[in-house]
């Protein structure tokens, strides 16, 4: 095989497509943050109920799981850049309605257009910087994406905990006389906005050239990326690398010779359902609504979720730094490990407190400062490991045969999960409580430990065309 060594690359134009292509995971991860500091005025705007409160925040996700499914079939058919595009076009088209919406039926479709997008940029990005990168970076390029989407959640909670303390409450009149937590969807109009203009500077995926037999093309953009002599070998083991009787087809998943699901596939659908079985959205979508449960004030909980921020992206650093020194597969079993741990002391925290006045958690000083303490650790481990390293294996171990296909559904499979986890945490609050739902979490990353070794192999240092299927 050969290789993309970083020496015969060009890396500046490398640099500019992980960027652009890393635009989206920072959109994934502001329209996934945002939410958290509009609940209480989505309940006034609205007049809804807790359940459905609940199903406002995960109707996203319901767009996330049919977007990822959708963007991973219908980018073998219109290319990864230009599937990227039109989920830009959503990205617009969401943050706009979301903050104009009048009615929870509107802020629902608004927020599943979102998801949609969401969903196409969190299987694509990954994907197309994979297959732009030099084996030994791509681990590094990869995990930017993580980085961005952390940015991207950062950025929400620190606009959100602005925009509220200006204007005295999300719920209180600001800017042209509406409420703050309207604005907190319109700012992502600057990035969605970017994200549109900057992928119009950056090539199609040369896999996905070859893919459509437009081998010239391919190879033109191969030269851009790698000189003319890596480009001219590239062209040629891409090929090899796929089936010449027809292009992708869904039907590739499962092995002709067993007629069942090849192995690759349920280890990609099982790296994307336990990242959502620890419980990290929660934290991410419920995180304010959850401090304030256990006594800190509104003000102080979307502070607390902006310092969690700041820690996962330092987490992410620390990933990118290790990831294609020591592996993928290492770095999801020090993850698995340490999230086991940490769920089990907020567990353990959650346990101690007592329900007092107004249905708040009512917990002593040493319970809640190990509350904090542990899930600050917790979402250090799941950004040092699983945030990036689940992203990074989806985009890249697959076979170019089935990497549109087996994107589809493990992307569907990882939102799908996401919903699950976010509409029944409000359901596991009322019935079994803090401690009985991080007790579940706990388990759930228990259990990935051992998925882990079972059933993940190492890709760190292969070439795409080496991908067993």
């Amino acid at each position: 095989m050969t290789e993309a060594s970083p020496e015969r690359a060009n890396m500046g134009f490398i640099a500019l497509i992980v960027f652009v292509a890393t635009i989206g995971g920072f959109l994934f991860g502001f329209d996934s943050g945002v939410i958290n500091g509009t609940v209480d005025g989505l309940q006034q705007a609205f007049d809804s109920t807790a359940i459905g409160t609940g199903f406002n925040v995960a109707s996203m996700l319901l767009g996330c799981a049919i977007g990822a499914f959708i963007a991973g079939r219908l980018s073998d058919i219109m290319g990864r850049r230009n599937v990227l595009l039109v989920a830009a076009v959503f990205f617009i088209v969401s943050a706009w309605g979301s903050g104009i919406a009048t009615s929870s039926p509107e802020f629902v479709f608004y927020r599943f257009l979102g998801g949609m997008a969401v969903g196409a940029a969190s299987v694509l990005a990954p994907a197309y910087i994979s297959e732009v990168t030099p084996a030994s970076l791509r681990g590094r390029m990869s995990s930017i994406q993580q980085v961005m989407i952390i940015t991207g959640l950062t950025a929400a909670f620190l606009s959100n905990y602005l925009l509220a303390g200006t204007a005295g409450g999300s719920t209180r009149e600001f800017w042209l006389g509406y409420e703050a937590w309207r604005w907190m969807f319109w700012i992502e109009l600057i990035p969605a906005t970017l994200f549109l203009v900057a992928l119009l500077l950056i090539p199609e995926s040369p896999r996905y050239l070859v893919l459509k037999r437009r081998r010239e093309k391919a190879e033109r953009v191969l030269t851009q990326l790698f000189g003319t002599e890596v480009a001219r070998r590239k062209v040629v083991e891409i090929s090899e690398s796929i089936a010449k009787d027809h292009q992708p087809r869904l039907s590739d998943l499962i092995d002709r010779g067993s007629g069942r699901v090849r192995p690759i596939v349920w280890a990609g659908i099982g790296l994307a359902v336990f990242q959502q079985l620890v419980g990290i959205n929660v934290v991410f979508y419920y995180g304010a609504v959850l401090w304030q449960s256990v006594g800190f004030t509104e003000n102080d909980a979307l502070l607390i979720n902006v310092v969690s921020g700041a820690l996962s992206i330092l987490a992410c650093l620390a990933a990118i730094a290790l990831i294609d020194r020591i592996g993928r597969r290492p770095l999801l079993l020090i993850g698995s490990a340490g999230m086991a741990v940490t769920l089990g002391l907020m567990a353990a925290a959650f346990l101690t407190g007592a329900i007092g006045p107004g249905g708040t958690l009512v917990m002593s000083d040493a319970a809640g400062t190990l509350a904090l303490v542990s899930a600050n650790i917790y979402v250090i481990f799941f950004n040092f490991s699983w945030g990036p390293v689940m992203w990074v294996m989806l985009g890249e171990m697959f076979p170019n045969q089935i990497r549109g296909s087996g994107l589809a559904v493990s992307g569907f499979a990882q939102w799908f999960s996401n919903f699950g986890i976010t509409m029944t945490f409000p359901i596991m609050l009322a019935t079994i409580g803090l401690t009985g739902a991080y007790g579940f979490y706990a388990l759930s990353a228990l259990v990935s430990f051992f998925f882990v070794r079972a059933m993940v192999h190492e890709t760190r240092g292969r070439e795409l065309e080496e991908m067993p299927g």
